[in-house]
């Protein structure tokens, strides 16, 4: 058994000027801060509960900005605020996949 019931993992990688799109050079360090809040804030934070952690590159930052979402394994991408908040409420609250922001598994882009 999981010691959170969901484990959020924002990239946070910063590639240098030039190189490939990265996550955080699409925001992703203020998204996680948000996001870090708002979970707080709705009392989702804890043991047994919903862990938002940041995450160096996960391979994936070309569909990014990226964050995946343990047990489930569900990848998603995202752009402003409203994403965040239809992540936090639609699977972290109630246990629904928001299909709109979701990354195909098989999805190789990197």
């Amino acid at each position: 058994m999981s010691h959170y019931q969901y484990h959020v993992f924002f990239c946070l990688n910063q590639r240098a000027p030039g190189e490939r799109q990265s996550c955080n050079s699409c925001g992703a360090d203020q998204l996680w801060a948000y996001a870090k809040d708002r979970v707080k804030a709705l009392g989702l934070n804890g043991d047994g509960k919903v862990r938002i952690n940041k995450a160096g590159c996960l391979e994936r930052c070309e569909e990014g900005p990226v964050i995946v979402v343990y047990p489930e394994e569900t990848w998603y991408t995202y752009i402003d605020k409203d994403d965040i908040d239809e992540i936090i409420n639609e699977h972290l609250v109630h246990g629904r996949i928001v299909e709109r922001l979701l990354i195909p598994a098989q999805s190789t882009a990197n």
